[in-house]
């Protein structure tokens, strides 16, 4: 790994010890952010821990993440964070939840860490360098994706299905559930890293922040799978996306193309 990997890595797993502090914590108060979505002390916490650590060892890097405001750099590597993807799991005691870090290079996905603290494992990857998952046992292990073929054989996740019906696209839904053999909503970053281990072959959301999506492209690329928006771009910049291995991307994307606003 290189030094920004292996930084992201620790720094995630701190942040992720951090929301375990108020992890099934019956006292935590939750807010509401301006969009009607949950934020709690732990979101912001982990954040701030995140955007200290970056900035004591790479002071000219950008940072974009969702609890503060954009940080300009200079150095061509943007941070993208995500204290807590799935807020919602998390504040209900579901252990889904994760801390994501995303790094780019002038703009090109660079490196990538989900981790999930109260599972205690998670997967990181670097440009070349391959997908690693950690486990709760401390072993380290290459990830990659499933070698499903036909959607008729696919594990099909979401993060909520009324999310298709609020943004006009609860058909694709439909195609996807009566398509795949089985249908499960183990959704948010959960979901993707089930994709990138093999567990799960498609992970498909309507609505995507870049934050959402900030380590998503780095590490299902190097599992061997692909990560894009519903046009079928590499990218975490589409308000939406999906992930899956390669022998799936066109029968999906011919899907997803259908329905983009």
């Amino acid at each position: 790994m290189t030094d920004r990997t292996e930084w992201a890595l620790q720094i995630a797993k701190e942040a992720g010890a951090l929301t375990l502090r108020y992890f099934d914590d019956s006292s935590l108060e939750v807010d509401r952010k301006k969009d009607g979505t949950p934020v709690t002390c732990a979101d912001r916490g982990a954040e701030e821990l995140l955007r200290a650590r970056i900035t004591e060892r790479f002071p000219d890097d950008a940072i974009l993440g969702e609890e503060f405001p954009d940080r300009e750099g200079t150095s061509g590597y943007k941070w993208i964070l995500d204290p807590i993807d799935g807020t919602k799991s998390f504040i209900h005691a579901v252990p889904l939840y994760s801390t994501l870090v995303g790094i780019e290079k002038d703009g090109v996905p660079f490196a990538g860490v989900i981790a999930l603290p109260a599972l205690g494992r998670g997967i990181y990857a670097e440009k070349d360098g391959g997908a690693f998952e950690w486990t709760a046992e401390g072993d380290l292990r290459r990830a990659h994706v499933s070698g499903t073929a036909r959607l008729e054989e696919a594990l099909f996740l979401t993060s909520e299905v009324k999310t298709f019906k609020e943004t006009g696209r609860f058909d694709l839904y439909n195609k996807l559930e009566n398509a795949c053999r089985l249908s499960r909503t183990w959704g948010d970053a959960y979901g993707y890293w089930m994709v990138a281990t093999g567990r799960a072959d498609l992970m498909v959301d309507p609505e995507l922040s870049p934050w959402d999506a900030g380590p998503l492209s780095a590490i299902l690329r190097e599992a061997g799978g692909i990560f894009a928006d519903w046009s079928g771009r590499e990218t975490i910049y589409g308000g939406d996306g999906f992930a899956c291995n390669r022998l799936l991307y066109d029968q999906v994307a011919a899907l997803t193309r259908e329905y983009i606003s």
